[in-house]
């Protein structure tokens, strides 16, 4: 698993109680905490973690200091570690989730409404493993300790959930760890692990790649990649910086699964160089991928690992749902009001998770507009503008077909629809043309209430499953 929380993936410590002995932002710092005896500053010994002071009169309390996931994601166990602090250390940990939407202040945050992960006992200078009672969605954790000390850091590991919105429109790493890419195996980690390879940004050092020891036997060395989404890889980056004395002689790419495909065929690389592997350079554009082997021969390492491309659909609106099964519901329900904006559907709806596909999202949302009550539906058709008067970004996508069509006869066609069945005339207008829908509403005038409440339904319900699929379109 990955930790969400590690500041080489950007995550940071926004808020705490207290940190009057050490800093909150070591709680998230990469690299593993160190301790040097006897170094004093002017509030005492020097520790590399997130220390508060005594308390006194109020041993039932507790400091609290709140972190924001580098990659937001689904968190299956936390670890609190208590290295170096010894009689200092706190009696006992509790951590907390919560998922915000957007980029909320640290105030926001703090007030948020928080659900229990897990908890434990804690002794000092000791890594403490705790399995989540119930895996949660976060994009924040808090950490709660009682009833005072130091802890140095805070491990929040998980499987990412990434937000497929952000994809629209360019191109991704699909390897990344962002995308929800995700080192599988690899054939040896003597100086340096492989997972460093898909961490964001550039190594400063050597240790921040993947190095493997020296062969003797004639093989080489490699690492399995499962890639955040199927997709077409248009641009393979191999980045070699730092790495001297100690790169590989050549690097080859495969696409693994029921066989093995050949992505890259066996290309020289050089010391010290970021490469760029093209079409031009025998990439394989044209095959979809969801695993990878990168081939290292006959041994050494690289700093870092970038399979640039476009995903499938098809795995975007996997990757979408995968991460809308896995919001808290309350979050979910704000996100289908704004496909439909009935507040009983939209918790129906989310109460139906995890769906697993989009297929079977669809239909459920489907099934659950067409039994809408009148109520429900009065709800849904308020959050719709007039045909014609869109009155928001998402609308005037929908009709952006209208052109030509004449105004007049459309405002005079909404406000007879309006007299006759007192709410908005509501159309599908995603690829329709004004024209086509002036002769729909003309043509719908002439049916009685009950007919017209069928239709308003069957349009609603087209409306919303089109928005639910524009959610996780590439």
């Amino acid at each position: 698993m990955i930790d969400l929380a590690s500041r080489a993936v950007g995550g940071g410590v926004v808020a705490a109680s207290d940190e009057t002995f050490a800093e909150k932002e070591n709680l998230v710092a990469a690299a593993d905490p160190t301790h040097a005896a006897h170094t004093f500053g002017h509030k005492g010994q020097l520790y590399d973690g997130w220390e508060t002071r005594r308390r006194r009169g109020d041993l039932d309390g507790e400091d609290w200091a709140v972190v924001r996931l580098g990659l937001p994601g689904v968190v299956h166990r936390v670890v609190v570690d208590t290295a170096f602090f010894d009689g200092n250390h706190p009696v006992s940990a509790e951590v907390d989730t919560c998922w915000f939407e957007g980029r909320p202040t640290p105030e926001q945050v703090v007030a948020a409404p928080w659900e229990p992960l897990c908890g434990t006992d804690l002794k000092g200078n000791t890594a403490h493993p705790v399995d989540a009672d119930v895996p949660r969605a976060a994009t924040h954790v808090r950490l709660r300790i009682r009833p005072d000390g130091g802890v140095a850091r805070l491990r929040v590991l998980g499987e990412v959930l990434p937000d497929v919105r952000r994809w629209r429109g360019i191109g991704v790493d699909l390897a990344s760890l962002a995308a929800g890419g995700r080192v599988l195996d690899a054939s040896n980690r003597h100086y340096s692990p492989p997972e460093n390879l898909l961490l964001p940004g550039t190594a400063a050092h050597m240790g921040e790649g993947w190095e493997t020891r020296r062969r003797r036997d004639g093989g080489f060395d490699w690492v399995d990649v499962a890639l955040g989404a199927a997709g077409h890889v248009h641009q393979a980056v191999v980045d070699t910086t730092y790495f001297v004395g100690n790169a590989p002689g050549t690097v080859r790419l495969v696409g693994i699964g029921a066989e093995e495909v050949e992505l890259l065929p066996e290309t020289p690389v050089q010391p010290d160089t970021e490469h760029w592997f093209g079409a031009a350079d025998g990439l394989d554009t044209g095959l979809v991928v969801d695993r990878v082997r990168v081939e290292v021969r006959p041994d050494g390492g690289f700093a870092r690992l970038r399979l640039l491309g476009r995903p499938t659909p098809a795995a975007v609106a996997a990757a979408g749902v995968r991460r809308f099964d896995g919001l808290p519901a309350a979050v979910a329900e704000e996100v289908l009001l704004g496909c439909c904006a009935a507040p009983g559907w939209a918790a129906a709806v989310a109460a139906g998770r995890p769906y697993g596909s989009l297929d079977a999202l669809v239909a459920a949302a489907t099934e659950h507009v067409l039994a809408l009550d009148d109520a429900e539906l009065a709800a849904a058709l308020a959050g719709h503008a007039r045909i014609g008067a869109p009155r928001d970004p998402v609308g005037s996508r929908e009709q952006a077909g209208l052109g030509d069509v004449d105004r007049t006869a459309l405002a005079e066609g909404n406000r007879a629809y309006e007299e006759r069945f007192g709410h908005v005339y509501l159309v599908r207008a995603a690829g329709r043309s004004g024209p086509e829908m002036l002769a729909l509403l003309r043509e719908r005038l002439r049916n009685d209430a009950a007919t017209e409440g069928g239709v308003v339904r069957a349009q609603l319900a087209e409306i919303t499953v089109l928005r639910l699929e524009a959610l996780w379109t590439p």
